[in-house]
């Protein structure tokens, strides 16, 4: 007898899935057994076999290139930009960090109140410091230009408190206003 009929025969290695290329992770892996497995789902509805009849070859692959997940800061400046949000977000901080631009000592005497057609209200303790900053106009209207260029600020106005105003609107006809009619 030889030894061939003594030894038993070697039973054949089951087939082996083959190897993913360098550079795959697992996620990948998956994705691609559950597609063998369990089919194309492009296949299996009518929306997916019209999906497939319009886009064979579209470069939209998962896990492509292109396909990375983005920060949510990037996320959020592209969604401000598309959706025009970005002059109303530029004016709600512009408001907020008024003290920042004209320091503690001015902020804590006059209050931003509005922005009306690219025009900053500010309202004022007391007539001297409405007074020191129109003096200082020129400097926080640059100030507000360099820092918040999308806020839409051209000009600046800084009111005192309780002054009597005989304008009735920003268009108003100048005229000599109200006169003395007790006669």
């Amino acid at each position: 007898m030889s030894d061939d009929a003594t030894t038993p025969a070697a039973e054949p290695a089951p087939a082996a899935e083959p190897a993913p290329p360098r550079g795959d992770n697992e996620a990948q892996r998956v994705y691609l057994r559950f597609r063998r497995v369990f089919g194309d789902p492009n296949g299996r509805s009518r929306d997916g076999r019209r999906r497939k009849a319009i886009k064979l070859g579209s470069p939209s692959q998962p896990f492509g290139t292109g396909r990375e997940p983005r920060g949510i800061a990037d996320v959020l400046a592209t969604v401000t930009t598309e959706m025009g949000w970005s002059s109303p977000l530029a004016q709600s901080e512009l408001m907020t960090a008024w003290p920042d631009m004209v320091g503690e000592e001015l902020a804590a005497h006059s209050d931003p109140v509005s922005i009306d057609d690219g025009t900053l209200t500010v309202q004022c303790d007391s007539t001297a410091w409405a007074t020191q900053l129109r003096l200082m106009r020129g400097t926080v209207t640059t100030t507000i230009v360099q820092r918040y260029p999308d806020a839409g600020i051209q000009s600046v106005r800084f009111l005192a408190p309780n002054a009597p105003s005989w304008k009735r609107g920003p268009r108003s006809v100048p005229g000599r206003g109200p006169r003395d009619t007790y006669g």
